[in-house]
């Protein structure tokens, strides 16, 4: 069954004198703050915003103490089934929820993977999601990376969360298990696209989006170290790419992984445990952000997958062995 209702929306509000004399696009910005401006514009054009019952064009200057009337639908978002599938959520309220996410699970719908995704276990949760744009995905894991994710319910609070993401000020911080043996943390600070030949794959190149990481030492080991990564910006791939862009690719990842490497007379256990890791070793470790309506800051923190946890195990029992 496809979930397809649309939801009413009809708001009034008078310009207050303090905003007159700007463009109608910049007016509608403020006094309907719950929806984005490139919505907003779309409604002005499409003749659902109208100022004292006239269609204005989006640059169109208006005056204070004119009439902003709005009647508009949510559409649907598309016609995505809700599916029933299991989901590990740490928080919820009327506004957003965290949610901690397994390995194997594809975040949004996409060639190859029509359903049994986040999203369609989202909108069996929550069927209210169909009016709100990507389902209140405002930011996404890799099929395999495991860890914290935040879902808008509502689209106040999705506009809200996108911006705190364009701010910068969510803190995601991640942690990996890379190859080879970092002696210090640093600031990766290198622009990101998509590879020239391969259209799959992302790389740091000339002219790509800005990406920024930083990233620690939280232990090393005879030839990988666990590292702590504070993402600054929220490019695809972005620690993977980053990470092999500067020589540590991480354990596991099946497009950035590079040569496969074990310590020199390890066991038999870790050389098989490194080899059959089935996943890039990533987690998204701590999340905090400003809840969108109470402004308060919230913090999350999810606790490392039992494979990352056996695989620094076996690494630490290799290393101690050697000492």
């Amino acid at each position: 069954m496809s979930s397809n209702t649309d939801q009413a929306i009809q708001l009034r509000a008078e310009v207050p004198s303090e905003l007159g004399g700007q463009r109608l696009d910049q007016i509608a910005a403020q006094l309907f703050a719950e929806h984005s401006r490139s919505r907003l514009a779309a409604w002005i054009k499409d003749g659902r915003l109208t100022v004292d019952g006239e269609v204005l064009r989006p640059r169109d200057i208006v005056h204070g103490g004119s009439l902003l009337e709005l009647n508009a639908e949510q559409e649907a978002q598309g016609e995505w089934v809700a599916q029933d599938i299991e989901l590990n959520i740490v928080y919820e309220d009327d506004q957003l929820l965290v949610l901690d996410k397994p390995a194997g699970l594809v975040v949004h719908p996409a060639a190859g993977h029509a359903d049994g995704t986040l999203l369609n276990a989202l909108l069996h949760h929550v069927p209210d999601l169909i009016n709100v744009p990507r389902a209140g995905i405002v930011h996404r894991l890799d099929k395999d990376t495991t860890g914290l994710m935040v879902v808008a319910k509502t689209l106040q609070a999705q506009t809200r969360l996108v911006e705190q993401l364009q701010k910068r000020s969510v803190s995601r911080i991640y942690e990996a298990i890379v190859i080879g043996v970092i002696t210090a943390g640093g600031k990766i600070d290198a622009p990101i696209g998509r590879h020239g030949q391969q259209r799959q794959r992302m790389a740091v190149v000339e002219g790509g989006k800005p990406a920024v990481s930083h990233y620690r030492v939280l232990e090393r080991f005879r030839s990988h170290t666990h590292t702590r990564i504070k993402l600054e910006t929220g490019r695809t791939h972005q620690i993977r790419v980053h990470m092999s862009h500067i020589g540590f690719p991480l354990v596991g990842d099946p497009v950035y992984g590079g040569r496969f490497r074990i310590p020199p007379a390890a066991s038999q256990t870790l050389v098989q445990a490194l080899k059959d890791f089935p996943r890039q070793a990533l987690h998204a470790r701590f999340l905090e952000l400003d809840h969108p309506v109470t402004g308060q800051r919230m913090r999350w923190e999810s606790p490392l997958p039992d494979d990352f946890v056996w695989l620094l195990t076996l690494l630490r029992q290799d290393q101690d062995s050697f000492v």
